[in-house]
């Protein structure tokens, strides 16, 4: 257990790891919180649809340590994508192992061009905008999506070192030339990796879980969100 996350978008398990265990808490706190969100399930599909929208989100698999961001924090991100996209003249935008992001991007701002790259098969439903996934090979990518993406969301599967430097091949190799933005959500565990590899700097808003998982989370970027995110962290 000592490399796996308990993540909103894990891609892959070891079959020998133990499935994250939610207390009766958090269980009674997840139904509050889509009763709240005005979720509907479709139990032949198992997908859940996001209110007022016509995408919808596949249920979490606790088996595979799925567990989605909460409301908030999905809707802050996809509204700092949004900021980032108006300032560009083609944006393409993609959410790396993050399928709660791509479902808020596509209910408030469906003109946006996303692409989810994710592992679980169960979002080939997302048609020409999924993309399979795969970080043990992360260049294993569609040639049309090398160097295209002026905005890259990323959440690895795992708090590992040698997860996130292959994510962050991943993200080279998605990269657009010249003026590129990234956001990575991850455990604070990373923190440092995270700025030696990638430059990044830590944010004020803290992301948060349906599911109101123990892990402590940050969102990093690569650029300075001025006033947005809550603004870098003043480092120390």
């Amino acid at each position: 257990m000592d490399t796996e996350k308990t993540n909103p978008n894990t891609l892959q398990v070891e079959e020998d790891d133990d499935p994250p265990m939610l207390s009766p808490q958090a269980i009674e706190a997840l139904r509050e919180l889509l009763a709240e969100q005005n979720r509907t399930i479709d139990t032949d599909s198992g997908a859940t649809a996001v209110s007022g929208g016509d995408v919808a989100l596949v249920t979490e698999d606790w088996r595979l340590s799925q567990f989605w961001y909460d409301r908030e924090t999905a809707e802050t991100v996809a509204k700092e994508v949004h900021a980032l996209c108006s300032s560009i003249d083609s944006p393409s935008v993609a959410c790396l192992a993050c399928p709660t992001l791509y479902v808020y991007l596509k209910k408030l701002h469906p003109n946006i061009p996303v692409q989810l790259l994710e592992y679980d098969k169960r979002f080939e439903k997302y048609g020409s905008e999924f993309t399979f996934y795969d970080y043990n090979e992360p260049e294993e990518l569609p040639s049309s999506l090398k160097h295209a993406c002026q905005i890259v969301v990323a959440d690895p599967p795992y708090l590992s070192k040698e997860c996130l430097d292959k994510v962050a091949q991943t993200i080279a190799f998605l990269a657009h030339p010249g003026d590129f933005h990234l956001l990575l959500l991850t455990g604070q565990v990373q923190k440092d990796r995270a700025a030696e590899l990638l430059g990044l700097r830590p944010c004020q808003f803290r992301p948060q879980h349906s599911s109101k998982l123990g892990n402590e989370f940050r969102l990093f970027t690569n650029y300075d969100p001025g006033m947005r995110l809550g603004g870098w962290e003043e480092e120390q």
